[in-house]
C-alpha cells in the first residue's frame, strides 16, 4: 500500500467521531455509494488493459485510493446480483445473508437509525419489503433487471449480427420505476430514458435540492443497471468503439473446456455456441460503450456534490456487485469463480484519504456497511461480518483476510490467496489450480504438475476453514483430501 501519514489523515478527519462513539449531526461525513452492475475489475481506463474510457472513475481514483484486490463472495443463486446485493445490505457471509436479509439489520436501516438521512437511487433486487426497510426514502427505483430479448442478442447465425446501433433503435429504455418518498410504493410508471441518465438525474435532484443548508448528514445510495444487459448506450457512446478495433482478451476461447455447472443458463445463451471472435468484440463493443456512458454520469453526479458545497466532508465509494466474463475463458457471464467474475473495481475518496494511493490488501466489496459505520463513528450491529476498510483507508498495512472464498450453487468452491487460486468443481471432479503471479489470466492449470501436490494441500485447507466461516454446508468428496 502506497501513502501513509497518519498524522496527516488524522489531521484531516479532526471533528469526526472515533470509532464506537456517537457523533453530532454536524460531525458526521456524509457517503455517497455509487454501485455498477457486472464491472469486472479491469475495466477501469486508467489500468490501460483495453480500449476503455472512464475519464470521471479514473479522476476518482487519482483523487482517492484505488483497491486492486476486491471481491464478491459468490452466489447460491445464478443471478448473482441478488446475492452480492443482499451481502453488501446485511454485511453478513454467503450463507448467512440468504437467510437474513429479511431480519438483520440492513446498512441503510443503521445509518437512518443513527440519525442520517438515507436516500435510494437506481437497482434494488432484493425485494420491496427491503428496500422500504433500508431507505427512508428513494426515486427511480428500477427492476432487477431488464431482459435482453431474443432479436437483440440471441443471434442465430453469425451472418445475421445486427449493429449495436441498428438493434438499439428497435426499442426503448423503458424502467418501470416506483418512488417510495412520496407514498407511491409499488406503483409502477414509465420513463422513457436510459436508466443511467435516469439514476444521475435523481441523484443531482437531491443534491441540487435537499442537500445544500443541511446539517443532517446523508447517505445516497446510487445503483446503476449498466453495463448489465441489454446493454444498449446511445450512438455517440457505441460510435466511440468500432467492433473490428475490440481487441480479444488473452484468454479468449470459443468454449469452456468443460461444464462449469450452469453453461446454458440465460447469461451464456446471449451469444452463439461456439463464441466467434467477431461475436465477442460486438459484445465488448456494447459494453464499453455502455461503460463510458455511465461514467459520464458519474461525473455529473460528482460535479453536482461540488455544486452543494459538501465534498469535503462527503466519502465517496464506487464498486461493482460482480464481474463479467464477455468471451473470457468461452463464458459470458459471471457464474464462475475466474477473476473476471469474482473480482470487482473499488474506489473512495474522502477526508483522510491520500489522493493517488493504492491498496493491494485482500477484501470483499461488501465491507462497505462495516466501513461507513466506522467513518460515522456508528456502532457496527453485531450482526456485520464483512470487516471495515477503516484500517487500509488510513494507510495501515494490514491484511483483513489470508486468503478470498468464492461459491456458486453446488457447482463451484474456490479459495484465493494472494498468489494462488483452487477452484473445485464438485459434481465433475474438475479441479483448477493457478499461479496468478505467473498466469494473471488463467490460461494453465497447475494440476497434475509436480510442484502442484503441497500448494493444493494447503488450499484444501483453507478452504474448509472458510466453509465453516460463512456457514457453507456443502460436504466435499474426500478423494479431494486424498495424497
Amino acid at each position: 500500500m502506497k501513502g501513509g501519514a497518519l498524522a496527516v489523515i488524522a489531521a484531516a478527519m479532526a471533528g469526526f467521531a472515533l470509532p464506537g462513539q456517537a457523533a453530532p449531526h454536524e460531525a458526521r461525513p456524509n457517503f455517497l455509494f455509487l454501485l455498477s452492475d457486472d464491472q469486472t475489475y479491469r475495466a477501469l481506463g486508467c489500468l490501460g488493459d483495453s480500449p476503455l474510457q472512464t475519464p470521471q472513475l479514473d479522476r476518482l481514483a487519482g483523487e482517492g485510493m484505488l483497491f486492486s484486490q476486491v471481491f464478491n463472495q459468490g452466489s447460491w443463486s445464478g443471478a448473482v446480483c441478488i446475492c452480492s446485493r443482499a451481502m453488501l445490505h446485511t454485511g453478513q457471509y454467503l450463507f448467512h445473508a440468504r437467510q437474513s436479509i429479511d431480519r438483520a439489520p440492513l446498512w441503510g436501516e443503521t445509518l437512518g437509525r443513527a440519525g442520517y438521512r438515507t436516500f435510494a437511487i437506481g437497482k434494488w433486487h432484493n425485494g420491496q419489503a427491503a428496500a422500504l426497510r433500508g431507505f427512508q426514502a428513494g426515486r427511480a427505483q428500477g427492476a432487477g433487471m431488464y431482459e435482453a430479448g431474443a432479436g437483440m442478442y440471441h443471434r442465430p447465425a453469425e451472418g445475421n449480427l445486427w449493429t449495436p446501433w441498428e438493434r438499439a433503435l428497435g426499442g426503448h429504455w423503458s424502467p418501470a420505476v416506483w418512488d417510495f418518498a412520496s407514498g407511491k410504493a409499488g406503483e409502477s410508471y414509465t420513463v422513457e430514458k436510459h436508466t443511467s441518465e435516469l439514476y444521475a438525474d435523481e441523484a443531482i435532484r437531491f443534491l441540487r435540492e435537499e442537500v445544500p443548508g443541511e446539517e443532517q448528514p446523508f447517505f445516497l445510495y446510487v445503483s446503476f443497471n449498466a453495463p448489465h444487459d441489454p446493454r444498449q448506450a446511445p450512438k455517440e457512446w457505441v460510435d466511440r468503439y468500432p467492433v473490428d478495433s475490440i481487441p480479444l482478451p488473452p484468454n479468449y476461447l470459443p468454449e469452456h473446456p468443460f461444464d462449469q455447472g450452469d453453461a446454458r443458463l440465460r447469461d451464456e445463451i446471449l451469444a452463439p455456441f461456439p463464441r466467434s471472435e467477431p461475436a465477442v468484440r460486438l459484445h465488448l463493443a456494447e459494453y464499453f460503450a455502455i461503460l463510458s456512458h455511465m461514467d459520464h454520469q458519474i461525473g455529473r453526479i460528482l460535479e453536482a456534490l461540488d455544486a452543494s458545497g459538501k465534498r469535503d466532508q462527503t466519502y465517496v465509494i464506487f464498486t461493482s456487485d460482480h464481474g463479467l466474463a464477455v468471451g473470457q475463458h468461452g463464458l459470458m457471464g459471471k457464474q464462475n469463480q475466474y477473476e473476471h467474475s469474482i473480482r470487482v473495481p473499488f474506489l473512495a475518496r474522502g477526508p483522510g484519504i491520500v489522493a493517488g494511493s493504492r491498496c493491494e490488501a485482500l477484501v470483499y466489496l461488501q465491507s462497505s456497511y462495516a466501513t461507513t459505520c466506522e467513518l460515522a463513528g456508528i456502532a457496527i450491529p453485531e450482526t456485520v461480518e464483512f470487516p471495515s476498510l477503516v484500517p487500509l483507508l488510513r494507510g495501515e498495512d494490514r491484511e483483513l483476510h489470508s486468503a478470498i472464498f468464492g461459491a456458486y450453487k453446488e457447482f463451484q468452491r474456490m479459495v484465493r490467496t494472494r498468489r494462488h487460486k483452487l477452484i473445485l468443481y464438485p459434481e465433475t471432479g474438475v479441479a483448477q489450480l493457478f499461479d496468478l503471479a505467473e498466469d494473471p489470466w488463467e490460461r494453465m492449470n497447475l494440476v497434475g504438475t509436480s510442484q502442484a501436490h503441497d500448494l493444493r494441500a494447503g488450499l484444501l485447507r483453507q478452504l474448509r476453514e472458510l466453509q465453516a466461516e460463512t456457514g457453507d454446508s456443502l460436504e466435499l468428496d474426500p478423494a479431494w483430501f486424498a495424497d
